[in-house]
């Protein structure tokens, strides 16, 4: 179940985070996943609001030179977002084409749809717009290009996370955003405060489970090396699934995105409360109140995921 993923990223693979040409550790010593940048571990014991002070350093030096080097060629800017956000805009559009011909899909008016769709849009694009290159991670464990990263006084996370920052995915997020504007223009809702707070939560929340998903699928990756595609298939391909109602799918298939990936905390549960819908799966009412909860769970463990992945890996020695 791919969505509609922007594959214009160009360069040269053994291009590092910031810029250089990465090299492979000499000889075949192994690297355990730490680093020696200085004589600071980059990802070992110290405090903990240090070392995300210097990754929020590090990814704001990473990202602003990425963005530097993209306004250089403000036309070549212009035409990417335009063609990310006319790519994305498809979706919609076939959508659209359904409704053409019904009335409602799995009992969900447009407007609806458009709600649903316009929520996963815009957590997903932020997210993809974010840390998205952490689906790079399994060509860099490959040819060893991570090791020069590793030593470098500053966390792995914020580096992968910043590499190659493009601007341009802002066209998926300004398409959902035009989305979910048009749902609550047309929307039939009685808005009450609480509903209407509701909606930045959803997005927050939203954005960071798919954070979570993205930086976990990366962690996957020192073990599978050649896994992007896998990790692609739960994130492009689920705020994909997240654009259609959760009654046209298979119980099963809405067991698995609630339980195990839950992704319908994404939007699927809080928006049954706002839409005055059925709740899937006849879960109780608290759950649409708790996406923030799920999303610190997520984040934990992928980050504990993340962790464990690094310190597992090896050079290639090369």
């Amino acid at each position: 179940m791919g969505g509609s993923r922007d594959r214009t990223d160009g360069g040269d693979s053994r291009t590092d985070g910031c810029g250089a040409a990465g090299s492979g550790s000499g000889g075949s010593r192994p690297v355990d996943g730490r680093g020696t940048g200085g004589n600071r571990p980059v990802d070992g014991p110290g405090s903990g609001g240090s070392r995300v002070a210097d990754g929020l350093r590090a990814y704001r030096l990473i990202a602003g030179m990425w963005l530097r080097s993209t306004m250089a060629y403000r036309a070549s800017f212009i035409m990417t977002t335009i063609g990310n956000f006319a790519v994305t805009a498809l979706d919609f559009v076939a959508i659209l084409l359904m409704f053409s011909r019904v009335d409602a899909l799995g009992g969900y008016t447009l407007p609806e749809i458009a709600f649903l769709y316009g929520l996963s849009g815009v957590s997903f694009g932020l997210a993809d717009l974010a840390i998205g290159s952490m689906d790079r991670l399994g060509r860099r464990v490959r040819d060893g290009t991570l090791d020069t990263l590793l030593v470098r006084p500053a966390p792995v996370l914020a580096q992968i996370a910043a590499d190659r920052f493009a601007l341009r995915r802002l066209g998926r997020v300004t398409q959902g955003a035009l989305v979910l504007g048009y749902a609550f223009a047309t929307l039939d809702v009685h808005w009450t405060a609480l509903k209407v707070l509701l909606v930045p939560v959803m997005v927050v929340s939203g954005w960071a489970i798919f954070c979570a998903v993205f930086v976990a699928g990366a962690a996957f990756q020192f073990a599978a090396q050649d896994a992007s595609e896998v990790q692609n298939a739960f994130t492009y391909g689920g705020t994909t699934l997240l654009q259609y109602p959760p009654t046209v799918f298979a119980k099963e298939l809405v067991r698995g995105v609630t339980f195990v990936l839950p992704l319908a905390f994404v939007n699927w549960l809080p928006a049954t409360y706002v839409l005055g819908r059925p709740y899937p799966l006849g879960l109780p009412r608290w759950t649409a109140f708790a996406s923030p909860l799920v999303a610190a769970v997520c984040c934990a463990l992928a980050g504990l995921a993340w962790r464990a992945g690094l310190r597992s890996y090896r050079s290639t020695g090369s």
